[in-house]
């Protein structure tokens, strides 16, 4: 399988670089943010918003609430899922195996796949390397991902080292179910999913293994479960420096703008996380100058703008004043304003740092960026 990826910018295997992934429903540039649209919306958007204000490229998709709600066959009818939601960009989906060990109770699983009651109405559902692929072919994903087993951070090692020879199975299993229905030929892509979790030896073992299958792409999975920062960092950089230079790399649920901008500078492409959209639910706005919780009594009569730098109209032409009465008065309005400010502002931050990678200048501004952020009261 060929990766359509074009790297324009890259050094050392764990540096940062700039690329070009393309899609069949785009060209996406990275490294690149991707919102979140669990059940074929992303919280508190217009998919025109998405396009307009946002300015995002491709936005992420999930396999396991979709599946359930509204199915994949009425969203195969629509003609795929970026056609159901109106969406006119590419859409990656993940394969609903976080969600089956996070979400369900009652699971059972095997090496054939994983048993599991809905979480919405308790029926029970079979999920496996063939039913992912099939589920996924049906969203006609621009990128789908194999399915995979994800341990809890606290997981033992005999319980890692069974879970990432299980990734690998399923990961083959996929592949072959995926090159059988001819998916690729129209330029769709399925990514295998690093396992491994604290520990060095086995992500490594986890990612040689799915680099002999020869994906176009392979994902970073099982960070961010409960493991410090740090140790979440270690296990990021113990990957990139084992991938392939030429394909993508995509570090999956995570995370804070440093962190962002720490995995940027490991060699890592793609990301997605809930939290520009979460935190706006809550009233929180993420600035370069740290985050605001407009909830405080002092953006009371604060009339600048939340982000005067930040190319987004809302950012621009909102006051911290008029946003925080909105929280207050518990207008739904709110949540809207500030889930197009948080998403711009994760997008743009992915696209300076793609600047600075071209001219050379990402080390030194990332660290700076940083600094400020951090430091901000």
């Amino acid at each position: 399988m060929k990766s359509s990826f074009t790297l324009e910018k890259s050094n050392e295997l764990c540096s940062p670089r700039a690329g070009i992934l393309s899609l069949p429903k785009g060209e996406v540039p990275t490294p690149v943010f991707m919102p979140v649209g669990t059940q074929a919306t992303v919280k508190g958007t217009l998919p025109k918003d998405l396009h307009d204000v946002v300015k995002c490229p491709i936005i992420l998709g999930n396999t396991y609430h979709l599946n359930l709600r509204p199915g994949v066959d009425i969203v195969r009818e629509a003609g795929g899922l970026s056609k159901f939601m109106n969406w006119n960009g590419p859409v990656l989906t993940d394969s609903g195996g976080f969600q089956v060990f996070s979400l369900s109770k009652l699971r059972k699983i095997d090496d054939i796949g994983v048993s599991f009651r809905s979480h919405i109405d308790g029926r029970e559902i079979f999920l496996g390397p063939r039913e992912a692929v099939d589920i996924q072919d049906g969203l006609h994903s621009d990128i789908a991902m194999c399915l995979d087993e994800c341990p809890p951070a606290e997981a033992t090692r005999e319980e890692v080292q069974s879970a990432t020879n299980r990734t690998s199975l399923w990961a083959q299993e996929c592949l072959n179910h995926w090159q059988v229905k001819k998916c690729n030929q129209d330029g769709r892509m399925l990514f295998g999913i690093v396992q491994g979790g604290r520990f060095e030896n086995l992500r490594t073992k986890s990612a040689e293994e799915l680099m002999i299958m020869d994906f176009p792409g392979y994902a970073i999975g099982g960070v961010s479960v409960g493991e410090t920062e740090e140790e979440m960092l270690e296990q990021v950089r113990w990957v990139t420096s084992v991938l392939p230079q030429e394909k993508p790399r995509y570090v999956m649920g995570v995370g804070t703008p440093p962190q962002l901008l720490h995995m940027v500078g490991m060699g890592a492409d793609m990301f997605d996380c809930v939290l520009p959209s979460r935190a706006a639910r809550h009233g929180m706005a993420f600035t370069r100058n740290g985050t605001l919780n407009l909830r405080n009594e002092k953006f009371k009569y604060d009339s600048s703008p939340l982000d005067e730098t930040l190319d987004c109209y809302v950012s621009r032409e909102f006051t911290k004043s008029y946003i925080r009465h909105l929280i207050m008065s518990k207008e739904s309005l709110a949540g809207v304003l500030l889930t197009l400010h948080n998403l711009r502002f994760f997008v743009n931050l992915m696209e300076e740092a793609r600047h600075h990678i071209l001219v050379d200048t990402f080390s030194e501004w990332s660290a700076g960026w940083i600094d400020n952020y951090l430091s901000a009261k």
